[in-house]
């Protein structure tokens, strides 16, 4: 047998040839199987003496005829070996002539050779089957990362050719568009081209960080990975020739007539040199390989572009916010780095300790572990040299532009109140973290505007330094955003304030709730009309004082002095004027249901003789209402025009104000839509009233109001819309949601979205 030349190295030699060279470490470790099986068969053979003996070598030298081939050079050769065996064959040659030879064995070494051979060869070919597959997995987890990184940069190119259609749609839809409306489509145009830029930017960095990845996977991992099955191969073929040899010391022992025989053979055993295997193995597949070709940038299809990167001022926002970021990250991943790669070299050492017996653990558990620490520092390792890349990609293209930046100390942020972006000053939504807000200075912005805020933090700020820089911010946004559908107002155009969030719930439900975060209606708004009045000392609606000069849509509320009293004759003999003190008109139809209650027609109006609670809440426009969390029982004493008194609902009552002389109701300043006449467009049918409160007496209520709207999920929860109320059943146990009450029906909403009233 040749002598070996030099350490051959499956990873150095072979590149990327995982499959053939586990095929060929997979024939010899089934081969094991079949040297046991061979001891074993011999063993109950000894006993049936030299005929047996001699047709057993015989059938074995056919097998090996047989699989002579792809145990030499594997199953896919590319040089055919012809006559030639590899070392271990020839080695297995020589033993079965040996067997041939020895004839006649005795009864005491079949015993021996059965507790000796075969049961320690059967123990070392289950192991190195499961340090095999041990590798093989790990194989098909280095090819799966590689694909899910080229399958991630295709979906990257698939993003950026997405944006650069948008902008060919959006620079069409600029050129066809009107005069009123090309200043909007123009600066969509202009944004989507900023877009289209940072997602370019984010594909050319994942073209380097593929390129990188892909260089690690072919020049490093699946060499180390062929290194270790060449490492297996060779062990396997060294535990071979242990158990060769024993099998032989105790061919010795009992057969001195073979005498001879067994010192060839156990001459031929130690010349088995395990790197024999590998070197003819190599000589027979060796290929020229080709390294495959790096990514390369890919035109969009439907834009006209290069593969530089954009280099713009927003485009620089963007590619400094990225450069922090890694720069930042750097420094701790390469710590991170060397810590995972001493834990796989201690583990690499272990495993040479266990080959050497120092160690007496498992093998195949190390392997495992040390496989398993492989993987957590290749991925350690890909976020060290994508933020390398990063570095080096926008260091390269723009220069250090993170040297001065004045970054935001963003953290992530939950918003529990409607909370507006300070770049895009669109609201943020969300239940979970959706958004940063800066611990410093209060900064809030999307997820997605994150990398796009310029670094311009000044610092730690008060509270009220907080407020005053978010108002500026809001204002600097509204005032860069286009006007809406191009419309233009008139000067001194007069309009209400906005409102807050006190709004009642029945200023909200009614149909008048004006709304400061309503979009603008495409039409100029017209200047309020005077309204005739009567009375010198009536002062005019609400809707037509103007406030600010925020241009929102709102729709008026009715002023209190159109409201109708209603005809004597529709409530009996005597008339409201009748009533004296505070007044109220039904708002549903209540029929008595019990002792002391009354029945009352809807829009009847009654005189209250024992309001319920303390005091009666005003609401927006000088409207009242009498409020069900007064004194917890949710009823009133009424008078009605024919003086009988009696208990009615307190949500079934809208509380009147003060007469004062009919005027003619102007038109409405603010808005010719619908919405602004869902008062009065209301149809004549009777309406259904809410849930009836417990009589006095009862267990004491709580009141919850709904602040934003909300869409059940489930049949276990309510929908609300923003001033909806409830009965409060349960509060918030810890998990989120809380237990409310409507029309008698028990069900949840979300903890969050409800404020006690």
């Amino acid at each position: 047998m040749d002598e070996v030349r030099s350490a051959p190295s499956f990873g150095t030699e072979l590149k990327d040839a995982f499959r053939p060279v586990n095929a060929w470490v997979s024939n010899g470790v089934v081969w094991l199987d079949e040297i046991q099986q061979f001891y074993r068969e011999r063993g109950a053979i000894e006993k049936e003496y030299s005929s047996r003996l001699y047709a057993l070598a015989r059938r074995y030298f056919e097998k090996k005829a047989k699989r002579s081939s792809n145990l030499s050079v594997g199953d896919s050769p590319s040089l055919t070996p012809g006559s030639l065996e590899s070392a271990s064959l020839t080695t297995w040659t020589t033993q079965l002539s040996t067997v041939e030879a020895r004839a006649a064995e005795h009864d005491r070494f079949s015993s021996e050779l059965l507790l000796q051979v075969v049961e320690p060869m059967k123990s070392i070919a289950a192991r190195y089957e499961e340090l095999r597959k041990s590798h093989a997995e790990y194989a098909g987890k280095l090819e799966r990362e590689r694909d899910l990184s080229y399958g991630d940069l295709r979906k990257q190119k698939g993003r950026y050719d997405g944006a650069c259609q948008e902008v060919e749609n959006r620079r069409k839809r600029t050129e066809s568009s009107f005069d009123h409306g090309k200043s909007k489509a123009h600066n969509a145009y202009q944004q989507q081209i900023m877009e289209m830029h940072n997602v370019k930017n984010t594909y050319i960095i994942g073209i380097n960080v593929t390129n990188k990845q892909k260089e690690r996977y072919y020049h490093e991992y699946v060499p180390d990975l062929l290194d270790s099955l060449q490492d297996l191969s060779e062990t396997r073929v060294g535990q071979l020739n242990s158990l060769w040899s024993h099998a032989t010391s105790l061919e010795s022992s009992t057969l001195s007539r073979s005498q001879d025989h067994l010192q060839h053979l156990g001459s031929a055993v130690p010349r088995n040199d395990p790197r024999l295997d590998s070197q003819m193995f190599i000589q027979h597949n060796l290929t020229q390989w080709v390294e495959p070709s790096d990514m390369v940038f890919e035109p969009s299809p439907v834009w006209l572009d290069d593969s530089a990167m954009a280099t713009n001022d927003n485009a620089k926002i963007f590619l400094r916010n990225v450069l922090g970021r890694s720069k930042g990250q750097l420094r701790e991943l390469k710590q991170d780095v060397d810590k995972k790669r001493k834990e796989v070299e201690t583990a690499q050492r272990i495993r040479r300790d266990i080959k050497e017996g120092k160690d007496k653990r498992d093998e195949v558990e190390i392997v495992r572990a040390m496989f398993s620490l492989q993987e957590t520092l290749h991925e350690a390792e890909r976020r060290r040299l994508t933020a390398d890349v990063e570095v080096a990609t926008i260091t390269a293209a723009v220069g250090d532009v993170s040297l001065g930046a004045q970054n935001h100390n963003f953290k992530p942020q939950t918003f529990k109140i409607p909370t507006n972006c300070d770049l895009c000053c669109e609201r943020i939504w969300g239940l979970s973290a959706k958004g940063f807000d800066c611990r410093d200075c209060g900064y809030t912005c999307h997820s997605k505007c994150e990398m796009k805020v310029p670094a311009e933090c000044p610092g730690e700020q008060s509270k009220d330094e907080k407020k005053k820089l978010k108002a500026e911010r809001q204002a600097a946004s509204n005032a860069a955003l286009p006007s809406t559908n191009g419309a233009s107002y008139p000067e001194n155009t007069p309009e209400l304030s906005a409102l807050s969030r006190s709004n009642t719930m029945t200023s909200l439900s009614s149909g008048y709730a004006a709304s400061a975060n309503r979009s603008v209606s495409g039409l100029p708004l017209k200047p309020p009309i005077d309204e005739p009045s009567t009375d010198k000392g009536a002062s005019p609606p609400a809707a037509s004082k103007p406030t600010t000069t925020r241009r929102n849509r709102i729709i008026a509320p009715p002023p209190t002095h159109y409201i109708s009293e209603v005809p004597a004759e529709l409530n009996g003999a005597s008339s409201t004027s009748d009533l004296q003190g505070p007044r109220g008109k039904m708002i549903y139809q209540y029929q008595a249901t019990g002792k002391g209650e009354v029945t009352v027609e809807e829009g009847q109006e009654v005189a209250i003789v024992e309001p319920d609670g303390e005091g009666i809440r005003t609401i927006e426009f000088r409207k009242t209402v009498a409020d069900p969390n007064q004194d917890g029982s949710g009823w009133l004493m009424v008078r009605t025009s024919t003086s009988t008194t009696g208990l009615v609902p307190t949500s079934y009552l809208e509380m009147l104000p003060a007469s004062s002389p009919e005027l003619e109701r102007p038109t409405s300043t603010y808005s010719s839509s619908s919405a602004s006449l869902a008062g009065s467009s209301l149809g004549t049918g009777k309406k259904k009233g809410p849930a009836v409160a417990p009589k006095r007496g009862a267990k004491k209520l709580k009141y919850v109001e709904a602040m934003y709207d909300y869409e059940a999920r489930s049949d276990a929860e309510w929908s609300m819309v923003e001033g909806e109320r409830f009965v409060l059943v349960s509060k918030d146990a810890g998990d989120g949601w809380a237990g409310v009450e409507k029309g008698g029906v028990r069900k949840s909403v979300p903890a969050n979205y409800i404020q006690e009233v």
